[in-house]
């Protein structure tokens, strides 16, 4: 299964029109979470660590809308949270597709057979199913039996009713490589593409123990795809990204290449980190002190070495050097020899901690939100009455 023609022509398109403006910085991906509320409790997890007056919350569909049109991405990926849990995650996904966005739609499939009618089959639309590994490794980072098993149930389903399907992996620490080979393996049997990026250290994830740092990932990268000469393993990744991974190249991250928007409004400075929130996009990008994050620059950066802020830098990269890109598919992924020298750490600023801070001022919010509603409503009442 291949990456749509199509796709790839209006991704590079929409890359070479902002080189041609000379835009410095600027979105490829929106990364939308239209609510936190998850029916998991993954242990790697740093997404859900909130109150319920905000679980409970919900981007409207029209608030999802605004959004990619302010932002402009040509790419919305959709996470959570669990989306499917949404209400109206159908009529979110069909004004995306109708403005001829490409959506991803993040899930852990164990609402998918039974939502799947909200959605039709599309060349904007793709499912990602979060997998993590085989059957045991993933029921073990969900912490709930049987959700491969379903996961796997709903993929097939999806995939007979004329859906694409696509799986997406985290990997921590002390995961085995020639585990990660068979998984990879069990995708080329299931015909879906596969994304894979480290876990990122959440603060608030309960388990702090299995993040892998820059060094481990490198050699484990190296190792997988060491495993994965010959195979038709197809990753929904560019090749410099895959290159990156394995230490062979020296990339700073793109952190406003996916933008976050999410209940709180347009997160500083990515969507792995939270340090604050802009109302606008406009905001976002003009207000954000861009060079105080990154790997080299702050502590929370340190071993971050995930998708979102590098496959913006791997996909700038290849629009700048055609040719380094075209060698690097051609070669394949190096998996011996020296690496990339890594960013030095000793100048980088420590790290800041206001989570709590945030989650005080949106219960604040809330919590005036829901007294203006009841006023309003006990004055209509009145004036009702009268």
């Amino acid at each position: 299964m291949a990456i749509p023609f199509f796709k790839e022509m209006r991704i590079g398109g929409y890359l070479l029109k902002q080189k041609l403006l000379g835009r410095k910085r600027y979105p490829l991906v929106l990364m939308l979470e239209p609510l936190f509320r998850c029916n998991l409790a993954c242990v790697g997890c740093g997404k859900i660590d909130y109150p319920d007056a905000i679980l409970n919350r919900r981007m409207t569909a029209q608030e999802c809308w605004d959004a990619a049109d302010e932002c402009g991405a040509p790419m919305v990926a959709i996470p959570g949270g669990e989306p499917l849990i949404h209400k109206e995650i159908g009529e979110i996904v069909r004004g995306l597709v109708a403005r001829k966005k490409f959506v991803s739609l993040c899930t852990n499939a164990l609402l998918l057979e039974k939502k799947l009618d909200l959605f039709e089959p599309s060349p904007y639309l793709f499912f990602s199913v979060h997998l993590d590994g085989l059957r045991e490794h993933h029921d073990k980072a969900v912490s709930q039996v049987g959700v491969f098993d379903r996961a796997i149930s709903a993929i097939k389903a999806a995939k007979a009713r004329g859906f694409t399907v696509n799986v997406n992996a985290t990997i921590f620490d002390g995961h085995p490589a020639e585990e990660i080979a068979k998984f990879l393996d069990l995708t080329v049997e299931l015909g879906v593409g596969v994304s894979m990026s480290p876990g990122y250290a959440y603060e608030r994830a309960p388990d702090q123990e299995h993040f892998l740092n820059r060094t481990k990932t490198k050699k484990l990268f190296r190792d997988v795809f060491a495993m994965g000469k010959g195979k038709k393993w197809n990753f929904m990744h560019s090749g410099l990204f895959l290159d990156f991974l394995a230490g062979n190249q020296e990339y700073e991250c793109t952190p406003w290449g996916m933008p976050a928007r999410n209940i709180f409004g347009w997160q500083k400075p990515c969507y792995l980190l939270g340090e604050g929130y802009a109302k606008t996009f406009k905001e976002l990008m003009e207000t954000t002190d861009w060079d105080s994050y990154g790997t080299g620059r702050y502590e929370k950066c340190a071993d971050c070495m995930a998708h979102c802020g590098y496959e913006p830098t791997a996909a700038t990269a290849a629009l700048n050097n055609p040719l380094k890109a075209m060698w690097v598919s051609l070669r394949g992924i190096k998996t011996t020899g020296s690496m990339a020298p890594e960013i030095d750490l000793s100048k980088q600023r420590p790290a800041q901690y206001i989570f709590s801070e945030q989650v005080q001022k949106k219960l604040s919010e809330i919590r005036k939100d829901e007294a203006e509603a009841a006023a309003a409503k006990a004055a209509r009442k009145a004036s009702t009455a009268a």
